[in-house]
């Protein structure tokens, strides 16, 4: 019978949801392939290092670090809703 009121763990599972959910969305993001040389963006030298810690690097650590701000700016939206929300 339905109550009006989330059932017992309702938030553990929305919160795992979202885990799963930024989790899925990240691995579909990562570089596959042979890493560059140089940045496809600026092209400044990527080095060694950066390109066996990062299978398949495309940008420079500057570039990468621009590109996740930005991102990261325009993905702040959490279309489950807030948790206030769904306890009103």
């Amino acid at each position: 019978m339905a109550t009006g009121w989330a059932g017992d763990g309702a938030v553990q599972d929305q919160i795992d949801a979202t885990i799963k959910d930024a989790i899925k969305r990240v691995r579909s993001q990562l570089p596959t392939g042979p890493g560059l040389t140089h940045c496809e963006e600026c092209d400044a030298t990527i080095p060694a290092a950066r390109r066996k810690a990062v299978p398949g690097v495309r940008l420079c650590i500057a570039c990468q670090d621009a590109a996740d701000r930005e991102q990261g700016a325009a993905s702040g939206y959490n279309r489950r809703g807030s948790k206030d929300s769904q306890l009103r």
